[in-house]
């Protein structure tokens, strides 16, 4: 998805304009979808009921959860999966119809209650408020697990509170790694967060690798694009060295005793997109740090395939599928 022409201006690619008080006009949001709490006319096309439940309104964060809309056998408890939607932390929305839509076929294949986390975006929230936002998610699933001010029906009917995964893709893979290793410092006791999605997760970092010099004018994330979105979203004075953006940089080898505490992780990424080669060395890092990684890295696809190809789409529902009943058995 390289593409020769050089692309000159970001605030035009991302369709973003800048606003004297720092905030952001987005100036072309994808279309929200509402969330269906009941089955529909339409119900055949329907895989999964969702429905919205705040999660802070001074923040104005809320969470959308999916559940099946066949539901499976009652004596079957199904594991939970707090997801976080890409974006570069500057764009999009949990309500954004391709997040939707994949929380819904996720939903309904795996099958899992999927948690679809609506986070403060940057620059108007700079990192770590997408970080804070992941982890106040984390903690009302415990809440819903303790019951404290009671449990949502959903929950209470169908969720394996010992069996919650993160999962993520881009910006929302890098949430998910710094949310893991957060949640290793909170009682979370009685959930259980048991393993990692990373769908083609989103760093970057001063010096340039290969892969991103390859497609540096790429149809989808360009550097250029890419760079304002770290620009927007890390702490100011901050460049992309910064250990949200560049977790590889050795001055943050303090954090290796956390890393290896990690849950089993699932790395995903693909060849045509310009962040595979920090995708593929972050998963080693991993690996070395002696966390077992299942790593998922085709040759064909870019950043974001599955938004516009379904049948990659459909890829990433089997390795989410697998990778969650996979850690099932592992645990029996």
């Amino acid at each position: 998805m390289a593409d020769s022409q050089q692309i000159l201006d970001p605030y035009e690619f991302l369709k973003i304009k800048l606003n004297p008080d720092g905030s952001l006009t987005r100036l072309a949001p994808l279309p929200s979808l509402p969330a269906t709490p009941e089955l529909t006319s339409n119900s055949h096309h329907q895989p999964s009921l969702s429905k919205d439940i705040p999660l802070n309104p001074s923040n104005n964060t809320f969470l959308r959860l999916f559940r099946p809309a066949s539901p499976p056998p009652t004596s079957q408890k199904l594991p939970v999966v707090i997801y976080f939607h890409g974006g570069g932390f500057v764009l999009f929305s949990a309500t954004s119809f391709p997040f939707h839509d994949s929380c819904a076929c996720i939903s309904a294949q795996s099958p899992a209650i999927m948690i679809s986390v609506e986070y403060r975006l940057a620059p108007e929230h700079r990192l770590p408020a997408a970080y804070d936002d992941a982890t106040e998610a984390v903690l009302w699933v415990r809440d819903q697990a303790l019951g404290i001010n009671g449990c949502d029906e959903w929950l209470a009917e169908l969720a394996d509170f010992s069996k919650v995964y993160l999962m993520g893709s881009s910006a929302g893979a890098n949430i998910v790694y710094n949310a893991g290793l957060r949640a290793l410092d909170l009682d979370l006791d009685p959930i259980k967060i048991v393993g990692l999605i990373l769908n083609q997760p989103f760093f970057g970092g001063v010096e340039r690798t290969e892969s991103e010099l390859r497609f540096k004018n790429d149809r989808i994330a360009p550097l250029v694009a890419n760079d304002l979105m770290w620009s927007l979203a890390l702490p100011e004075g901050s460049d992309r060295d910064h250990e949200y953006c560049n977790p590889l940089r050795d001055e943050y080898v303090s954090r290796n005793d956390k890393i290896r505490r990690l849950p089993r992780s699932l790395v995903r990424g693909y060849g045509g997109d310009p962040f595979v080669d920090r995708q593929k060395e972050f998963a080693d890092m991993l690996e070395k740090q002696g966390v077992q990684v299942i790593k998922k890295f085709d040759d064909q696809g870019y950043h974001g395939v599955e938004v516009f190809d379904p049948k990659m789409a459909q890829v990433l529902y089997d390795d989410v599928k697998s990778f969650i009943w996979s850690s099932v058995i592992n645990k029996l």
